[in-house]
Formats: structure tokens, sequence, C-alpha cells
């Protein structure tokens, strides 16, 4: 923990890390969950974990996911997002227990809403995901998962079932000290609007999706 001087010259603690603030229940549609609120003093973001059933320590069905307003809320299908999201909150159910922790602040891989809006603007003249962010002048992912692994530490978490396409959520986690058990492909069938966005996802930013190539048809 660091210190800052206060105004009148005295040392006060800063806290740094992710703090749980309320345990709140979450009755949805796809079942009742408890509502974990955190703070991310590092970043000032306010973070949450909706975690289902009695989830133990081991091998806990776990899915990261990077907030995305205009999948999660508004049913974009410029990404896979929203549905992801529904699937990874169906199958912790199903599972009888697991943990999805919503990640604020990684919006568009991190660039923000107005940044990822601007990135679309560019993909619908033709340039794809990785080529828009750097035409911008913006990182093509600068997420940090170190906040997830602080959550899932605070929830007595050591290793997961992780719900991911993505090599550096598992990476990410591993090198923060949660154990990666197994990886479980998240996998949604793709449209014509999101089938460019998904391949360039494959081809370069490495993420696992074999179910792409079922779809050769969709332009």
């Amino acid at each position: 923990m660091t210190e800052k001087i206060g105004v009148l010259g005295t040392k006060s603690p800063q806290r740094t890390g992710v703090e749980r603030v309320v345990n709140a229940p979450l009755p949805t549609v796809y079942g009742k969950f408890q509502a974990v609120g955190y703070l991310d003093h590092d970043r000032g973001d306010e973070q949450v974990a909706l975690v289902y059933g009695e989830i133990g320590t081991d091998d806990v069905l776990t899915r990261l996911h990077s907030e995305c307003l205009t999948g999660d809320a508004f049913g974009s299908q410029h990404c896979e997002c929203g549905d992801q999201l529904a699937s990874a909150l169906r199958a912790v159910v199903a599972a009888g227990s697991g943990v999805v922790v919503y990640l604020r602040g990684h919006e568009g891989r991190g660039i923000g809403l107005l940044g990822k809006l601007r990135a679309m603007a560019l993909q619908a003249e033709g340039l794809d995901t990785v080529e828009a962010n750097l035409a911008l002048g913006l990182p093509v992912d600068s997420r940090d998962y170190g906040v997830a692994a602080g959550i899932l530490h605070d929830l007595d978490v050591k290793s997961v079932r992780l719900m991911s396409n993505n090599p550096r959520k598992r990476e990410a986690l591993v090198r923060h000290g949660i154990e990666v058990a197994e990886t479980v492909p998240l996998l949604i069938p793709p449209c014509e609007n999101n089938i460019t966005y998904l391949r360039t996802k494959r081809e370069r930013l490495d993420h696992h999706l074999p179910h792409l190539d079922a779809v050769a048809h969709l332009s």
C-alpha cells in the first residue's frame, strides 16, 4: 500500500488493488445470482462478479466478460459479445455453480465506447478491427485482467475452468496466480454481420474459433 500527503501535510493511506464493497442478491432471467461489487482502486472502475451457487475453490466454471454496451445491452450483431454473456450465464446455472466477472473499462478492447464507435465506422468503410484501431492511433487490445484475478482471489478461487476463446485471458490469469485447469470454448454461431470481425479475431488476434470453418459461405 502506498501513502499520499494530505492537505495539511499529514500522511494518509491510499488504497490499491480491488476492494469488495457489497454483496447483493440478483435474480435474473437465467437464475438467482449474488452480485458482488468491487472498487478497483488503481483505475477507479466499479466492477461486479456474478456468483451462482456454492463455487468452492477449485475448477470453478468462470467467464471473464469484457464490457460491451453495444452487444450486451443493444443486441449488436457486429460482435458476439451479448450472446457470449448470455451463454456464460446459462452455463454456470446449468453447471450448478460458477462465476461471471463483468469487466468494466474494457469497452472496445480497452479503447472506450467512443473509440469503439469510431473504429466501427472505419470498419464499415472496409478496414478490419485491428486496422481500424491502428488508424485511430489506438491500441489493438489494452485490456488488463489483473483486476479479474484480484476478484477471483477475493472469492477464494484458486483454479478455474475458463470459458473463453482468447488465449490472452488464460495467460493473464496464470500470470496473476490463478490456475486454469481447462479452457472451455464459448462458440457462438456467426452471422453475415459479424463473420469478417470474427475471422479477423481468429487470424490476427489468435482467438480459437474453429467453428468458422463451417460457414465459408458467409461473406
